[in-house]
């Protein structure tokens, strides 16, 4: 199953992404189904953020309230490659839960979307627009 977002969204990433340059960028995605339509930016509190991201822990709690609330569900998350491509690294790999949620990677000018399976991760098509 492929994703959807607009082409604002999508922009804003390549925005969250060149601003915390040379630091990884990270936030959490809303929407329904395979629809986001939210990008939530958030702090990333890794301590070493050139080369990690972790998402700010009160930020998960307060989307996950906010969903049971009826907000918009945690479709996945967002973060950036300053110095790589655009695909899962080891870390990101070895931090991964196999929770079925999107994975939206900026890395070399460009967006790629990734699935986090039990397995590992799958490549998903996103359609802009």
């Amino acid at each position: 199953m492929g994703i959807t977002t607009s082409g604002d969204l999508y922009d804003r990433m390549i925005r969250l992404a060149a601003e915390a340059h040379p630091n990884e960028a990270c936030g959490l995605l809303l929407g329904e189904g395979a629809h986001v339509h939210t990008i939530v930016a958030t702090v990333n509190v890794h301590p070493s953020p050139a080369t990690h991201f972790e998402i700010d822990p009160q930020a998960l709690i307060d989307v996950h309230r906010a969903a049971r609330a009826g907000g918009p569900d945690v479709v996945g998350y967002f973060h950036s490659h300053p110095h790589g491509p655009p695909a899962p690294s080891a870390t990101d790999a070895a931090m991964a839960s196999g929770d079925g949620r999107v994975w939206a990677i900026f890395g070399q000018g460009q967006v790629r979307w990734w699935r986090d399976l039990p397995d590992g991760f799958a490549a998903v098509d996103c359609r802009i627009g």
